[in-house]
C-alpha cells in the first residue's frame, strides 16, 4: 500500500424509473445544496445517503442477521457478544452505535469482571495520560479488528483518557443536477370513507390524501475513501494493516453488489461495468477479496478468541458469579 487514500467516484441509477427519494432529517427533510461546477455556474444537489448511515449500511455486510452473527468468512476474527441473564443474544460490538464503548458492553460483566474493565485492561487505559491510536491498536484488534475500519470514541467517564479512532472508510452519496418530482397519493378506507369526530385520522380512519416529493437528476454518485495512512498509523504488523485494508475494500463491494435499496422509493444499482479508483485502479470482485480475506485470516500468529458479555435487566449492572 503505497498511497495514502483509495478514492473511489462510483455511479449508480434508479433500478426502475428516474425517480429516487433521499434521505430526510428531523425539522430539515432532504438535504439540498448547491455545488460550483466548471463552467463558473452552480448545480443543485441532495445528499441521498449520509456518512453515519452509510457506515452502518458497509457493517451490516459483515454481519449474519437471521444467525445474529458475523458471517461465516470473518467468523473466526474476534468481537463482543452481549447475551442477557439467560444466554439470550441482545446486541454485539458489530452492531452498537459506539462499538466496543457500548454501555451494554461497558455496564456488563464477564464472570467476575465488568465489562469497561475489560475494555481498560485490554488497551492499557489509566489515569496516568491519554492514549494515541496507535497505542492502543493492538488491543483494539483483539477485541474487535473491525473497529480500526469504523473508529470508535471511548467517551465515558469510566475510560481513563477517553480515546478515539477515527473511521478509516468513509462513503457517502450524492445526486448532482437535482429536480423536484411532486406527487401524492391517498390512505384509503373501505368501510369508512367519511370521518367523524371519534373517528378520524388520527385513529386511523377514513379516506387520507397526502403529497408526496421524490427527486430526478442527472447522476448519482457513491464516494468512498479508504483512508490507507490511518491504518499504517496504527503500527500493526504488515498483514494485519493489509487485513484491515481488504476488509473496507470487501465490505464496498458487498454493499454495491448487494444491492442499494435504501429505501421503499429509492432502489439503486450500479450504473457502471467496472468499480475502479481515481488512480484508475480497478476494485476486485467479491472473490478476489474473500480469498485474500480468508488467507490473512488463516496466516495470523495469534487470534483472541470472542468475548461474551451478560448484561443485566434495567436497574441492574449485570450478573455477578
Amino acid at each position: 500500500m503505497s498511497t495514502s487514500r483509495q478514492l473511489f467516484t462510483i455511479p449508480l441509477r434508479p433500478i426502475v424509473g428516474d425517480r429516487f427519494q433521499p434521505t430526510g432529517f428531523p425539522n430539515l427533510g432532504a438535504a439540498v445544496y448547491d455545488r460550483p461546477v466548471l463552467d463558473g455556474g452552480w448545480e443543485r444537489c441532495l445528499l441521498v445517503e449520509s456518512e453515519q448511515s452509510m457506515a452502518n449500511r458497509l457493517e451490516a455486510t459483515m454481519w449474519d442477521s437471521p444467525a445474529r452473527r458475523p458471517i461465516e468468512l470473518i467468523a473466526r476474527l474476534p468481537h463482543v457478544r452481549v447475551v442477557d441473564e439467560d444466554g439470550e443474544f441482545l446486541t454485539s460490538s458489530r452492531l452498537e452505535a459506539h462499538r466496543v464503548a457500548s454501555a451494554y458492553i461497558r455496564e456488563g460483566t464477564v464472570g467476575d469482571t465488568t465489562g469497561v474493565e475489560v475494555i481498560n485492561e485490554r488497551l492499557g487505559l489509566d489515569d496516568d495520560r491519554q492514549r494515541a491510536p496507535y497505542e492502543i491498536a493492538d488491543g483494539l484488534f483483539s477485541l474487535d479488528p473491525m473497529v480500526l475500519i469504523h473508529g470508535v470514541f471511548l467517551s465515558h467517564k469510566d475510560f481513563p483518557g477517553q480515546p478515539k479512532v477515527a473511521r478509516a472508510i468513509t462513503a457517502f452519496i450524492e445526486a448532482h443536477d437535482v429536480r423536484e418530482v411532486h406527487g401524492g397519493g391517498v390512505k384509503k378506507d373501505s368501510v369508512l370513507t367519511g370521518q367523524t369526530e371519534d373517528r378520524g385520522s388520527t385513529e386511523g380512519y377514513g379516506m387520507v390524501p397526502f403529497d408526496r416529493l421524490e427527486w430526478t437528476a442527472r447522476e448519482i454518485v457513491l464516494n468512498a475513501d479508504i483512508d490507507l495512512q490511518q491504518l499504517r498509523s496504527y503500527g500493526l504488523a504488515e498483514p494485519e494493516i493489509d487485513l484491515l485494508a481488504d476488509l473496507a475494500r470487501l465490505e464496498l463491494r458487498y454493499l454495491i453488489e448487494g444491492g442499494l435499496r435504501l429505501r421503499t422509493a429509492c432502489d439503486l444499482a450500479l450504473a457502471t461495468d467496472r468499480v475502479v479508483d481515481h488512480s484508475g485502479e480497478e476494485l476486485p470482485s467479491a472473490d478476489a477479496l474473500e480469498d485474500r480475506v480468508r488467507r490473512a485470516i488463516d496466516g495470523l500468529a495469534e487470534v483472541a478468541g470472542s468475548i461474551t458479555v451478560t448484561w443485566g435487566k434495567k436497574g441492574k449492572k449485570g450478573k455477578k458469579g
